[in-house]
């Protein structure tokens, strides 16, 4: 239904990040249900109603990289994907090991190599990238994963790509997480230079922010597990059991939305009905804006 100068969105992607699930579901760090808030996340996404053309989850999906801790996530998130009829795209984090990953989500043999992947949504091209190094929490890309982005780049999809990582190619504001960022962002700005990228979602900070890259958007999308009280000094931020969100990713002809959804539940008013929304319809623009624009 189209009340403005935008048709509805032509594709639309659920975007979530940090999990850090561990096994058994033990609390991490002995205080965050990280297991709670998933599910919490997951219902939340289904209040939207959305049925997206993908569901993302941008890295940190385990805390230590254990098996059962894959096979926890993946249980809890397979029947959800299979309800909304979206696949899941899976993009490795710092706190991830790629064997397990592999093993556990792919269903692929274990393997040390970088898990990358490409996804055709109906002309829109996701391409997700490994920016984790194993051993290490700070992220990059070596020269072979960027020869391979480059050559699937190298013929342009109908609706443009979106890259998905989970480290940022982006600064924080926030002293500790710069040491830990994405190092050779220089030579991933000449491997996308010219290309049909149109955005790039990423993980990693615990916290929802936004900036470019070269001129190309960059979204973070918040975590799930715990999220960093910004309402500290720099210097002082930790992490804190509130504030929770995901994002909703609306592609349009001529630019991409993120929208940030909270996880928790509150009372809101019922306004927009869906008996409002069929008698808004059935007006001209003209009469539409008579009825809602004008001051009273």
């Amino acid at each position: 239904m189209q009340f403005g100068r935008h048709a509805p969105a032509q594709r639309v992607i659920v975007h979530i990040s940090d999990t850090h699930l561990l096994a058994g579901n033990r609390p991490l760090g002995g205080r965050y249900d990280t297991a709670g808030n998933l599910t919490a996340t997951l219902a939340a996404v289904e209040r939207t109603g959305i049925r997206p053309d993908a569901i993302v989850f941008t890295g940190d999906l385990t805390d230590l990289g254990e098996p059962d801790a894959y096979a926890a996530l993946r249980a809890e998130v397979e029947p959800f994907t299979a309800r909304l009829g979206a696949p899941v795209v899976w993009v490795a984090g710092n706190h991830d090991e790629r064997p397990a990953l592999r093993e556990g989500l792919l269903d692929a043999a274990p393997s040390s190599e970088p898990v990358t992947g490409v996804w055709d949504l109906g002309g829109l091209r996701l391409v997700a990238l490994d920016s984790t190094v194993p051993g290490w929490h700070h992220g990059d890309l070596d020269a072979a994963q960027l020869d391979w982005l480059r050559g699937v780049l190298a013929t342009p999809a109908p609706l443009g790509t979106i890259l998905a990582l989970h480290h940022p190619p982006l600064t924080s504001h926030i002293p500790f997480f710069d040491i830990l960022e994405l190092q050779h962002q220089d030579e991933l700005a000449a491997a996308i230079a010219g290309s049909d990228v149109r955005a790039i979602l990423a993980g990693h900070l615990h916290y929802s922010t936004s900036g470019t890259f070269h001129g190309i958007p960059v979204s973070v999308a918040s975590a799930t597990c715990y999220t960093m009280n910004l309402q500290r000094p720099p210097q002082e931020v930790n992490g804190m059991d509130a504030g929770q969100s995901f994002q909703l990713v609306h592609v349009y002809d001529d630019t991409i939305t993120h929208a940030v959804v909270p996880v928790g539940e509150a009372e809101t008013a019922d306004v927009f009905s869906a008996e409002w929304t069929r008698r808004m319809a059935a007006l001209s623009p003209a009469e539409r804006l008579e009825a809602f624009s004008r001051k009273r």
